[in-house]
């Protein structure tokens, strides 16, 4: 059987599964990440066709909650992309690491699901009301700014936590022929 395959054998803290719940960081980071940008944006929207209906030269003011959830999903890709580039299980990947990334990919991609939800809600209503009165735009911007600030939050935690260094050193795994 190969070594990496033998879940049974070695020491417990270099477990072979632990690549699993590094890749399970990952994906999670951009799948969150992603229905959280694709909620918010999809909610937000709706409001900018609302608001063109009222007012078509408002539209390009209104469309700033969109881009803002559209970030979001920026940040799931970062993360994904760092956490994927440290797995290397041939090099000697431990059960540590695998746990800190999928802990750093659930920071990024809930947090980020979160902020889409707050923006695509307060982009909604927000941009209605801008439509309806101009004076509320400075106050839609602050309230976007910190539903997007959740999103920000995640992806710093999840950049030091997946670059957090220690945990056991593994032996790296030899190809097996």
């Amino acid at each position: 059987m190969l070594p990496l395959l033998d879940l049974t054998a070695g020491d417990p803290f270099c477990s072979a599964s632990a690549a699993f719940f590094g890749m399970m960081g990952c994906a999670s980071a951009l799948i969150f990440a992603n229905l959280g940008s694709a909620y918010g944006s999809a909610k937000a929207g709706v409001g900018v066709a609302h608001l063109g209906i009222m007012d078509h030269r408002l539209v390009m003011k209104g469309i700033v909650p969109v881009i803002m959830a559209g970030i979001l999903g920026i940040y799931g890709l970062i993360v994904s992309i760092i956490i994927a580039g440290s797995i290397n299980v041939k090099s000697g990947y431990s059960t540590y690491s695998g746990y800190a990334h999928l802990a750093s990919g659930l920071s990024c991609g809930l947090s980020s699901l979160a902020a889409g939800l707050s923006i695509g809600v307060v982009g909604d209503a927000g941009v209605r009301a801008y439509g309806k009165q101009q004076k509320v735009f400075v106050g839609l911007i602050l309230i976007l700014i910190f539903g997007e600030a959740l999103g920000l939050y995640g992806l710093i935690v999840a950049l030091v936590v997946s670059m957090i260094g220690g945990g056991p050193k593994c032996p790296a795994i030899k190809d097996a022929q």
